[in-house]
């Protein structure tokens, strides 16, 4: 299926990968349907610093995913769904559960009932390489064992799943996207880039972070959004899961000391008690197997290894370095 001429849907727009997606499709020429999280101020989140030149194609729909009838009316008439609005933050998930799978799990369902009824002809569901847990074998290919280590990944594998078996049962033309740790401009603080890079950005002379000795894989963001596009106008990712990773891993401490190195610092890295997650639901290893998307949509990502790791940094430190970005982050707080 070729995207030209869809109208899309896309779910968590105003959010950090969600508003990339939204800009890499408005600059292709779609006609793009964004769904941000309704509230009281009118924002859009990052939405609001798009470029105005964009606007035109643009319709913001303000609603949330839990809201059946609500999202029933953000679905019609769009041909393709992108969904990425969730709940995200791993460490908030231990204090409000309740709220990973009202958001994750019933929205989602809402969401699939609604392109279901309404007949979609792409659904993409995003889901996270948190779903793994901990590596039992790496790389990690599609076939890895699920393995929920918190609650928030709990709520992924059950959304995850309930998209699957839509495409099974109802023949709802699903596919499942996985990225593993994205990062760029617009991120949360609560990721461990952004903790970085704002509290090097701020002045601080030390750094404050929870493990590190676990491994990550990274992938810059464009690469991500590239991939989500890619399984979206791929047939034969229909009724699949694919990874989207870079297949390089880098331990949390050695990332951040290559972020000072980015930004000219050097910081004292120190592990604070608070930002530990619970012994057993740490992740130790994430790194990606991504064969499988390569040969079923040709996509590939273009940061690859350290070099291109250090690359996607100093463009993100770069976009957080601006006053009236970092303006707009509390460098001083532990983010949940």
């Amino acid at each position: 299926m070729k995207l030209d001429k869809s109208k899309i849907l896309v779910t968590g727009a105003d959010g950090f990968i969600g508003s990339h997606l939204t800009e890499a499709l408005l600059k292709d020429g779609h006609e793009v349907r964004a769904l941000a999280l309704y509230n009281s101020f009118g924002s859009w989140g990052w939405l609001d610093s798009l470029e105005p030149a964009l606007e035109d194609g643009l319709d913001v729909f303000m609603g949330d995913v839990r809201d059946p009838n609500g999202m029933r009316e953000a679905v019609r008439g769009c041909d393709v769904v992108v969904h990425l609005a969730a709940l995200i933050a791993i460490p908030y998930s231990y204090h409000s559960p309740d709220a990973y799978v009202q958001t994750n799990v019933s929205g989602t369902l809402n969401l699939l009932q609604a392109a279901r009824d309404l007949g979609v002809k792409r659904f993409i569901h995003t889901s996270t390489s948190e779903v793994y847990g901990t590596a039992q074998f790496v790389p990690i290919t599609e076939q890895h064992p699920l393995h929920a280590q918190s609650p928030y990944a709990a709520t992924k594998i059950a959304a995850d799943q309930l998209a699957l078996s839509f495409h099974a049962a109802f023949d709802t033309p699903v596919s499942v996207v996985r990225p593993f740790n994205t990062f760029g401009p617009r991120q949360s603080a609560r990721a461990v880039i952004p903790t970085v890079i704002t509290q090097i950005a701020a002045g601080a002379e030390s750094i404050r972070l929870g493990a590190l000795t676990p491994t990550r894989d990274f992938s810059f963001v464009s690469d991500t959004v590239e991939g989500m596009l890619a399984v979206a106008g791929s047939d034969a990712c229909l009724g699949r899961t694919v990874n989207l990773g870079s297949g390089f891993e880098i331990s949390i401490g050695d990332l951040a000391e290559l972020i000072a190195e980015v930004m000219d610092a050097r910081p004292d890295i120190t592990c604070e008690r608070e930002r530990l997650r619970p012994e057993n639901s740490e992740v130790e290893r994430l790194l990606a197997d991504n064969s499988l998307v390569r040969e079923l949509t040709g996509w590939s990502p273009a940061y690859i290894g350290r070099k291109g790791l250090t690359r996607g940094l100093a463009e993100t430190a770069r976009w957080f370095r601006n006053p009236t970005n970092l303006a707009g982050y509390k460098t001083n707080i532990y983010n949940l």
